[in-house]
Protein backbone atom coordinates (compact mmCIF):
# COMPACT_ATOMS: atom_id res chain seq x y z
CA UNK A 1 0.00 0.00 0.00
CA UNK A 2 0.92 3.54 -0.48
CA UNK A 3 0.44 5.22 2.83
CA UNK A 4 -0.21 8.79 3.58
CA UNK A 5 1.01 9.82 7.10
CA UNK A 6 -0.67 13.33 8.35
CA UNK A 7 2.23 15.02 10.84
CA UNK A 8 5.08 12.25 8.76
CA UNK A 9 8.28 14.89 9.81
CA UNK A 10 7.22 14.26 13.32
CA UNK A 11 8.95 12.07 16.45
CA UNK A 12 6.28 8.96 16.24
CA UNK A 13 5.92 10.22 12.29
CA UNK A 14 9.42 9.17 10.82
CA UNK A 15 8.87 5.53 13.25
CA UNK A 16 5.87 5.25 11.48
CA UNK A 17 7.28 5.41 8.01
CA UNK A 18 10.15 3.40 8.72
CA UNK A 19 7.66 0.48 10.21
CA UNK A 20 5.47 0.97 6.86
CA UNK A 21 8.81 0.34 4.90
CA UNK A 22 9.73 -2.41 7.13
CA UNK A 23 6.08 -3.97 6.10
CA UNK A 24 6.79 -4.01 2.43
CA UNK A 25 4.38 -0.39 2.10
CA UNK A 26 5.67 3.17 0.62
CA UNK A 27 4.86 5.63 3.38
CA UNK A 28 3.91 9.65 1.70
CA UNK A 29 4.42 11.81 4.30
CA UNK A 30 1.91 14.85 4.40
CA UNK A 31 3.53 17.80 6.33
CA UNK A 32 2.90 21.23 5.54
CA UNK A 33 6.79 21.75 6.54
CA UNK A 34 7.78 20.18 3.25
CA UNK A 35 11.02 18.18 4.59
CA UNK A 36 11.49 14.66 5.56
CA UNK A 37 15.00 14.76 7.61
CA UNK A 38 13.87 10.75 8.41
CA UNK A 39 14.42 9.27 5.50
CA UNK A 40 13.86 9.05 1.49
CA UNK A 41 9.92 8.76 1.38
CA UNK A 42 7.70 10.65 -1.19
CA UNK A 43 6.48 14.09 0.98
CA UNK A 44 3.39 15.63 -0.29
CA UNK A 45 3.56 19.65 1.31
CA UNK A 46 -0.01 20.24 3.00
CA UNK A 47 -2.22 21.18 5.72
CA UNK A 48 -4.72 19.19 7.51
CA UNK A 49 -6.77 22.14 8.22
CA UNK A 50 -7.30 22.44 4.67
CA UNK A 51 -9.52 20.28 3.36
CA UNK A 52 -9.08 20.25 -0.49
CA UNK A 53 -5.21 19.47 0.45
CA UNK A 54 -6.11 16.08 2.50
CA UNK A 55 -8.87 15.30 -0.42
CA UNK A 56 -5.77 15.34 -3.07
CA UNK A 57 -3.79 12.92 0.12
CA UNK A 58 -6.50 10.75 -0.31
CA UNK A 59 -6.28 10.29 -4.01
CA UNK A 60 -2.89 9.82 -4.08
CA UNK A 61 -2.79 7.02 -1.50
CA UNK A 62 -4.41 3.67 -0.71
CA UNK A 63 -4.81 4.30 3.00
CA UNK A 64 -3.81 7.38 5.80
CA UNK A 65 -2.59 7.34 9.38
CA UNK A 66 -3.23 10.05 11.17
CA UNK A 67 -1.08 11.82 13.30
CA UNK A 68 -0.88 15.47 12.84
CA UNK A 69 -2.06 17.45 15.47
CA UNK A 70 -0.94 20.52 17.83
CA UNK A 71 0.61 18.92 21.49
CA UNK A 72 0.61 20.28 24.88
CA UNK A 73 -1.17 19.90 28.15
CA UNK A 74 -0.94 23.22 30.00
CA UNK A 75 0.62 24.75 27.05
CA UNK A 76 -3.00 24.65 25.24
CA UNK A 77 -4.79 25.94 27.94
CA UNK A 78 -3.99 29.58 27.57
CA UNK A 79 -4.47 29.71 23.99
CA UNK A 80 -6.87 26.90 22.86
CA UNK A 81 -7.65 27.67 19.27
CA UNK A 82 -4.79 26.17 17.43
CA UNK A 83 -5.76 22.70 19.01
CA UNK A 84 -9.29 23.21 17.97
CA UNK A 85 -8.78 24.23 14.64
CA UNK A 86 -5.82 21.82 13.93
CA UNK A 87 -7.11 18.29 15.96
CA UNK A 88 -11.05 19.01 15.30
CA UNK A 89 -10.79 20.59 11.54
CA UNK A 90 -8.25 18.08 10.54
CA UNK A 91 -9.35 15.12 11.80
CA UNK A 92 -12.85 15.69 10.49
CA UNK A 93 -10.65 16.37 6.97
CA UNK A 94 -9.17 13.10 7.55
CA UNK A 95 -12.35 11.76 8.17
CA UNK A 96 -13.73 13.08 5.44
CA UNK A 97 -11.06 12.50 2.51
CA UNK A 98 -11.19 7.98 3.57
CA UNK A 99 -14.68 8.61 3.39
CA UNK A 100 -14.75 9.88 0.20
CA UNK A 101 -12.12 7.54 -1.72
CA UNK A 102 -13.17 4.73 0.73
CA UNK A 103 -9.91 3.99 2.32
CA UNK A 104 -8.46 2.60 5.53
CA UNK A 105 -7.53 4.35 7.76
CA UNK A 106 -5.64 4.99 11.85
CA UNK A 107 -6.56 7.41 14.46
CA UNK A 108 -3.99 8.25 17.16
CA UNK A 109 -5.55 8.73 20.18
CA UNK A 110 -4.50 10.15 23.26
CA UNK A 111 -4.16 8.29 26.78
CA UNK A 112 -5.43 10.97 29.23
CA UNK A 113 -8.58 11.41 27.17
CA UNK A 114 -10.51 12.55 30.34
CA UNK A 115 -8.51 15.61 31.29
CA UNK A 116 -10.10 18.77 30.68
CA UNK A 117 -6.93 20.25 28.60
CA UNK A 118 -7.48 21.59 24.71
CA UNK A 119 -5.13 18.67 23.23
CA UNK A 120 -7.23 16.18 25.47
CA UNK A 121 -10.70 17.60 24.62
CA UNK A 122 -9.90 17.81 20.64
CA UNK A 123 -8.51 14.74 20.30
CA UNK A 124 -11.12 12.70 22.02
CA UNK A 125 -13.73 14.58 20.48
CA UNK A 126 -12.45 13.41 16.67
CA UNK A 127 -12.45 9.79 18.71
CA UNK A 128 -15.53 9.91 18.75
CA UNK A 129 -16.70 11.39 15.46
CA UNK A 130 -14.80 8.14 14.11
CA UNK A 131 -17.27 6.04 15.81
CA UNK A 132 -19.84 7.81 14.36
CA UNK A 133 -18.56 7.90 10.70
CA UNK A 134 -17.61 4.00 11.16
CA UNK A 135 -21.30 3.45 12.02
CA UNK A 136 -23.13 5.92 9.58
CA UNK A 137 -20.80 7.38 7.16
CA UNK A 138 -19.08 3.43 6.49
CA UNK A 139 -15.84 4.52 7.04
CA UNK A 140 -12.76 1.91 8.02
CA UNK A 141 -11.08 3.56 10.95
CA UNK A 142 -9.41 2.26 13.83
CA UNK A 143 -8.07 3.83 16.62
CA UNK A 144 -4.89 3.31 18.07
CA UNK A 145 -4.29 5.03 21.94
CA UNK A 146 -0.89 5.36 22.02
CA UNK A 147 0.58 6.49 26.21
CA UNK A 148 3.96 8.30 26.64
CA UNK A 149 5.54 7.10 23.19
CA UNK A 150 9.79 7.48 24.35
CA UNK A 151 12.81 6.69 22.55
CA UNK A 152 15.89 8.41 20.30
CA UNK A 153 14.95 11.50 18.33
CA UNK A 154 12.10 13.12 20.87
CA UNK A 155 12.83 16.98 20.90
CA UNK A 156 13.62 18.38 24.16
CA UNK A 157 12.19 21.82 25.64
CA UNK A 158 14.09 25.12 26.61
CA UNK A 159 16.46 25.06 27.91
CA UNK A 160 17.82 22.42 26.39
CA UNK A 161 16.34 22.79 22.73
CA UNK A 162 13.80 24.52 20.78
CA UNK A 163 10.87 22.14 20.84
CA UNK A 164 7.51 23.52 22.51
CA UNK A 165 6.00 20.87 24.67
CA UNK A 166 7.69 19.56 27.36
CA UNK A 167 7.81 15.71 27.44
CA UNK A 168 8.92 13.46 30.05
CA UNK A 169 11.60 11.51 28.74
CA UNK A 170 13.66 14.33 27.59
CA UNK A 171 13.22 16.71 30.65
CA UNK A 172 14.32 13.84 32.69
CA UNK A 173 17.49 12.76 30.86
CA UNK A 174 18.44 16.41 29.81
CA UNK A 175 18.17 17.91 33.32
CA UNK A 176 20.30 14.41 34.82
CA UNK A 177 22.80 14.44 32.35
CA UNK A 178 23.16 18.12 32.66
CA UNK A 179 23.65 17.51 36.62
CA UNK A 180 20.12 19.18 37.23
CA UNK A 181 17.85 18.44 39.55
CA UNK A 182 15.22 16.72 37.86
CA UNK A 183 11.77 18.36 38.47
CA UNK A 184 8.61 16.31 38.64
CA UNK A 185 4.65 17.35 38.95
CA UNK A 186 3.28 16.16 41.58
CA UNK A 187 6.33 14.70 42.53
CA UNK A 188 6.25 11.93 40.10
CA UNK A 189 3.34 9.91 41.87
CA UNK A 190 1.27 9.76 38.81
CA UNK A 191 0.86 6.19 37.43
CA UNK A 192 1.31 7.01 33.76
CA UNK A 193 2.04 3.87 30.83
CA UNK A 194 5.09 4.07 28.83
CA UNK A 195 5.73 2.83 25.53
CA UNK A 196 8.70 2.65 23.08
CA UNK A 197 8.47 4.52 19.84
CA UNK A 198 8.83 1.60 17.81
CA UNK A 199 6.19 -0.28 19.35
CA UNK A 200 3.80 2.13 19.00
CA UNK A 201 4.71 2.56 15.24
CA UNK A 202 4.00 -1.32 15.14
CA UNK A 203 0.43 -0.83 16.15
CA UNK A 204 -0.57 1.78 14.22
CA UNK A 205 0.71 0.08 11.22
CA UNK A 206 -0.97 -3.10 12.06
CA UNK A 207 -3.92 -0.83 12.89
CA UNK A 208 -3.99 0.19 8.98
CA UNK A 209 -3.53 -3.44 7.83
CA UNK A 210 -6.21 -4.20 9.67
CA UNK A 211 -8.78 -1.85 8.52
CA UNK A 212 -7.52 -2.57 5.06
CA UNK A 213 -8.66 -6.03 5.40
CA UNK A 214 -12.03 -5.16 6.05
CA UNK A 215 -11.67 -5.09 10.26
CA UNK A 216 -13.29 -2.11 11.62
CA UNK A 217 -12.76 -2.88 15.86
CA UNK A 218 -15.54 -2.19 17.69
CA UNK A 219 -12.84 -0.94 20.67
CA UNK A 220 -9.62 1.52 20.49
CA UNK A 221 -6.21 -0.73 20.35
CA UNK A 222 -4.46 0.48 23.34
CA UNK A 223 -0.66 0.09 23.44
CA UNK A 224 1.41 0.15 26.60
CA UNK A 225 3.13 -2.26 29.15
CA UNK A 226 1.34 -5.03 30.59
CA UNK A 227 3.23 -3.39 33.91
CA UNK A 228 2.33 0.15 35.02
CA UNK A 229 5.14 2.42 37.02
CA UNK A 230 4.68 5.82 37.99
CA UNK A 231 6.54 9.25 36.84
CA UNK A 232 8.84 8.73 39.65
CA UNK A 233 9.74 5.01 38.95
CA UNK A 234 10.45 6.31 35.84
CA UNK A 235 12.62 9.48 36.41
CA UNK A 236 14.66 7.39 39.17
CA UNK A 237 15.53 4.93 36.56
CA UNK A 238 16.51 7.23 34.43
CA UNK A 239 18.95 8.86 37.28
CA UNK A 240 20.25 5.16 37.69
CA UNK A 241 20.90 4.67 34.17
CA UNK A 242 22.52 8.22 33.53
CA UNK A 243 24.86 6.84 36.62
CA UNK A 244 25.52 3.74 35.34
CA UNK A 245 27.16 5.69 32.58
CA UNK A 246 29.34 7.97 35.37
CA UNK A 247 27.56 11.14 35.26
CA UNK A 248 26.39 12.05 39.18
CA UNK A 249 23.59 11.49 40.41
CA UNK A 250 21.02 14.13 40.59
CA UNK A 251 18.06 14.59 43.65
CA UNK A 252 14.32 14.53 42.29
CA UNK A 253 12.42 18.09 42.95
CA UNK A 254 8.87 17.96 43.51
CA UNK A 255 6.25 20.52 41.64
CA UNK A 256 2.92 21.41 41.89
CA UNK A 257 0.81 19.38 39.51
CA UNK A 258 0.53 21.20 36.16
CA UNK A 259 -2.33 22.47 34.57
CA UNK A 260 -4.60 20.60 32.50
CA UNK A 261 -3.83 17.47 33.97
CA UNK A 262 -5.50 15.91 36.82
CA UNK A 263 -3.88 14.39 39.73
CA UNK A 264 -4.50 10.43 41.41
CA UNK A 265 -5.74 9.30 37.86
CA UNK A 266 -3.73 7.03 36.27
CA UNK A 267 -2.80 6.87 32.48
CA UNK A 268 -2.61 3.42 31.92
CA UNK A 269 -3.64 0.73 28.97
CA UNK A 270 -5.36 -2.07 28.36
CA UNK A 271 -2.80 -4.27 26.75
CA UNK A 272 -4.44 -6.90 25.40
CA UNK A 273 -5.94 -5.16 23.10
CA UNK A 274 -3.14 -5.42 21.06
CA UNK A 275 -4.11 -9.08 20.32
CA UNK A 276 -6.69 -7.42 17.83
CA UNK A 277 -4.27 -6.21 15.68
CA UNK A 278 -1.84 -9.27 15.82
CA UNK A 279 0.62 -8.29 18.27
CA UNK A 280 1.58 -10.09 21.49
CA UNK A 281 1.43 -7.64 24.59
CA UNK A 282 4.52 -9.41 26.21
CA UNK A 283 6.45 -8.53 22.54
CA UNK A 284 6.70 -4.79 23.56
CA UNK A 285 10.77 -3.15 24.46
CA UNK A 286 10.72 -3.34 28.53
CA UNK A 287 11.12 -0.10 29.42
CA UNK A 288 14.60 -0.20 31.38
CA UNK A 289 15.85 -1.59 27.44
CA UNK A 290 14.24 1.03 25.87
CA UNK A 291 15.11 3.60 28.08
CA UNK A 292 18.36 2.60 27.98
CA UNK A 293 19.01 2.74 24.44
CA UNK A 294 17.12 6.62 24.91
CA UNK A 295 19.78 7.81 27.27
CA UNK A 296 22.46 6.64 25.05
CA UNK A 297 21.21 8.48 22.20
CA UNK A 298 20.66 11.28 24.48
CA UNK A 299 24.44 11.51 24.94
CA UNK A 300 25.72 10.30 21.69
CA UNK A 301 23.45 13.58 20.41
CA UNK A 302 24.52 16.21 23.02
CA UNK A 303 25.88 19.24 20.98
CA UNK A 304 23.62 18.28 18.17
CA UNK A 305 20.37 17.71 18.83
CA UNK A 306 20.34 19.65 22.31
CA UNK A 307 22.19 21.36 24.48
CA UNK A 308 23.01 21.41 28.61
CA UNK A 309 22.77 25.01 29.83
CA UNK A 310 25.58 27.13 31.03
CA UNK A 311 25.99 27.24 34.87
CA UNK A 312 23.14 29.85 36.08
CA UNK A 313 20.52 29.12 33.60
CA UNK A 314 17.49 27.38 35.02
CA UNK A 315 14.82 25.48 33.65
Amino acid sequence: MKVGVTGGNGFIGQYVCEELVKRGHEPMVFDHRGRCPGGPWEVMIGDVRDATAMSELAAQCDGIIHLAAVLGTQETITNPRPAAETNLQGGLNFLEAVAQYDLPGVYICVGNHWMNNSYSITKTAVERFVQMFNSHRGTRVNCVRVVNAYGPGQKAAPPFAAGKVRKITPAVVCRALSGMPVELYGGGRQISDMVWVGDAARGLVAALETAAAGRVLDQVVEVGPMKSTSIREVAELIIDLCADRGYPRVPVHELPMRPGETPDTPVTVDSSTLLDVGMAPDSLVPLRDGMALTVDWFIENHGVTWTAPEAGVHA
